[in-house]
């Protein structure tokens, strides 16, 4: 069955799993992977009367992320039009690109130098990956 991790404690080294309107724990032992599980996973798993007995990742979160987004596009957005977060849009960070209008807006323009710094940050490779942690092209 597909489920996803609600909340795991490393300290106790157990975790909620939340499939349809069911909440299961399960503990460590039961985790088939190297990783350590994180809240927002989504896996895979076994039970048996409401007992988990075995937990993995679905296979998306094994595999490598594939570059989506361009660096180029993304950097020459924040150079030319990082004042209205346009860049941020781009790669995914709609929170981030409303805060970086809404600066330009409401400063008189200084979140213009937010959005080309971004852009010069994205273009030497210090900001590398898109909202879903993928690298960039």
């Amino acid at each position: 069955m597909i489920g996803h991790i609600e909340s795991y404690n490393e300290e106790t080294q157990t975790g909620v799993i939340k499939y349809e309107d069911q909440y299961l724990e399960f503990h460590i032992d039961q985790w088939n992977s190297d990783t350590l599980p994180k809240k927002g996973d989504d896996v895979d798993f076994l039970e048996e009367d409401s007992v988990v007995t075995e937990v993995e990742p679905v296979a998306a979160y094994l595999t490598d992320t594939r570059a989506v987004k361009s660096s180029k596009i993304a950097g020459i957005l924040g150079l030319l039009l990082g004042g209205l977060g346009l860049h941020r849009f781009y790669l995914g960070f709609y929170g981030l690109g409303i805060a970086q209008a809404l600066v330009t807006y409401f400063s008189g323009g200084y979140g213009v130098m937010w959005g080309f710094i971004e852009g010069v940050l994205i273009l030497t490779g210090h900001i590398s990956k898109d909202a879903k942690g993928r690298p960039l092209k």
